[in-house]
């Protein structure tokens, strides 16, 4: 589910519980509406206060780590292009063709809005396969003498590690956050906007606090997702590292 369904369906529960609970309460029997039925409320609505605020701390720095880890890994994969490169042009005339290979698999992963290959369908044109033709380019040269050897030893390593970072970004583009996690947390929300509602005077400013505080709890839940998968959404990795990479490659 995507994050800004889940921060709607979080706002509608919210809203609703409060709202909801607001018009019950006039209805519930006497005995549901005495002091010491209020006082419990609040005591459990507190405690799940503190649970919220937890996990949702947690997610937060979950979030976190893992944009900064994933954009720590696409500079880490830039600087690898460009050694690459400067590796193939130092190897001379023979390492041109695996040159221009790599800079079109750097123009193409730019020209992928979402910064990732589809890894379930792969068409004829897709970044994997540009990425396996400069694989397949580098194995088919044939070194000169020792020290064209030796270099074309240092960028096949170079290349594999390429290979090998491509896929640790591909792996951690999914999220780290556990939709049940997400689940537990906006049940614990409703509850508690539920015990607000209990008792709260039937004005139009107690609504719009309501649904203004429900909007920005969304808000934030739709941050923190965003921000759990990095290459999609409304906040995403930068591809500066990738520009300046694909820059200095043309020189």
């Amino acid at each position: 589910m995507s994050a800004i369904l889940i921060a709607v369906a979080a706002f509608l529960c919210l809203s609703v519980a409060a709202l909801g609970m607001m018009h019950l309460y006039p209805k519930l029997p006497a005995r549901h509406r005495d002091d010491d039925t209020n006082t419990v409320v609040r005591l459990v609505a507190n405690i799940f206060v503190v649970m919220a605020s937890l996990v949702f701390g947690l997610m937060i720095n979950s979030a976190k780590n893992t944009f900064e880890g994933i954009d720590d890994n696409v500079h880490s994969f830039a600087i690898n292009l460009i050694l690459l490169d400067r590796t193939l042009r130092t190897y001379g005339l023979a390492g041109n063709d695996a040159r221009q290979y790599l800079i079109a698999y750097v123009e193409g992963v730019i020209a992928d809005p979402e910064r990732v290959d589809n890894v379930q369908h792969q068409g004829p044109n897709s970044t994997q396969q540009r990425l396996d033709t400069v694989g397949s380019s580098l194995a088919a040269i044939q070194p000169a003498d020792s020290l064209h050897e030796s270099m074309l030893v240092s960028a096949r390593q170079q290349y594999n590690r390429i290979v090998e970072q491509r896929w640790t970004i591909v792996e951690q583009s999914e999220g780290a956050i556990p939709m049940p996690v997400i689940g537990m947390l906006m049940a614990w929300m409703t509850l508690i906007f539920a015990s607000f509602g209990y008792r709260a005077p039937q004005n139009v400013v107690v609504v719009a606090m309501f649904v203004v505080s429900a909007m920005f709890i969304a808000a934030s839940v739709y941050v923190v997702l965003d921000m759990d998968i990095p290459f999609t959404g409304a906040i995403l990795i930068s591809d500066a590292p990738l520009h300046r990479a694909l820059a200095e490659m043309k020189l």
